[in-house]
């Protein structure tokens, strides 16, 4: 019943930007942590960044830092990527996650079968 939808991925040049959005339904957004996931093709998924309940607290990949920044709107059931300054390196197709009881600072160290809840991924490819 739960369900997380990613949006606003696509072909972007190195440098350029890209917003990913992802909208929840089916269950109490207010109360869970959220993070974002990335996968590239014959890699494992990796962390990318976190947001605590009220979005006072976040947590990102250091090679994210500076460049990402991650935010949500409680009134729409939405969390955010911004991604600016992107490189070939971050073309991955991206994870929307949340969870009931982790923080944000510990969702990094989450594997994929503890996670509560998965989107289905957008695909972000960044070209040279």
């Amino acid at each position: 019943q739960v369900q997380l939808v990613e949006s606003g991925g696509g072909l972007v040049q190195a440098g350029g930007s890209l917003r990913l959005s992802c909208e929840a339904s089916g269950g109490t957004f207010v109360i869970w942590t959220m993070g974002w996931f990335r996968q590239a093709p014959g890699k494992e998924r990796e962390f990318v960044a976190a947001i605590s309940l009220g979005g006072g607290s976040t947590s990102y990949e250091d090679s994210v830092k500076g460049r990402f920044a991650i935010s949500r709107d409680n009134t729409r059931n939405t969390v955010y990527l911004q991604m600016n300054s992107l490189k070939p390196e971050d073309t991955a197709v991206y994870y929307c996650a949340g969870d009931r009881r982790t923080t944000a600072q510990a969702m990094g160290a989450m594997t994929f079968e503890r996670m509560d809840y998965w989107g289905r991924g957008t695909l972000v490819t960044v070209s040279s």
